[in-house]
């Protein structure tokens, strides 16, 4: 069963072990250096809104949060990380779900924003999965200044899977 609530400042040191590698820091937090700290989770969750923390069994198992909210407009999805036990049993899945639903209920939004990067591909494939379907793509520098693509993608209010 998995549960969620707002994060708290306990949670950020636990929240940093999850990313295993730069190159999953960069998918979840671009701006982030390797390794993530607590006071640089703690700085980003301070400009976003509504930040989460996902539980199975009571243990901390996935982090996320609203990078934009536009009530009426759209929500984007942005610092989606899953410790990585639990990845593929769901809890992105959960989460995300989870973010979905306050942005359609609590802000009236017309459709939700998530963007991924192409080399994350189980990110791609499970946004999808859940209906968000590619708008727009943007060049960027990944680690190592190798190019690499954001792939934005939507999901509108009525397309709901």
């Amino acid at each position: 069963m998995y549960t969620h609530r707002p994060l708290l400042k306990k949670d950020l040191e636990c929240i940093c072990t999850f990313p295993q590698s730069a190159d999953e820091l960069f998918y979840m937090f671009p701006k982030a250096s390797y390794p993530l700290t607590p006071e640089q989770l703690f700085e980003a969750a301070r400009n976003r809104c509504d930040p989460l923390v996902a539980f199975v069994n009571d243990v901390i198992a996935g982090y996320g949060n609203f990078i934009e909210v536009d009530r009426g407009s759209h929500c984007s999805i942005g610092n989606l990380i899953i410790e990585p036990s639990h990845r593929g049993k769901g809890v992105a899945s959960y989460l995300i779900g989870t973010f979905v639903d306050m942005a359609f209920q609590r802000y009236a939004a017309n459709y939700v924003r998530i963007s991924c990067f192409n080399l994350n591909i189980a990110g791609l494939l499970l946004y999808y999965k859940m209906g968000f379907r590619p708008v727009d793509l943007e060049e960027r520098k990944g680690p190592g200044s190798q190019r690499v693509a954001l792939i934005h993608m939507h999901l509108n209010r009525e397309e709901r899977v």
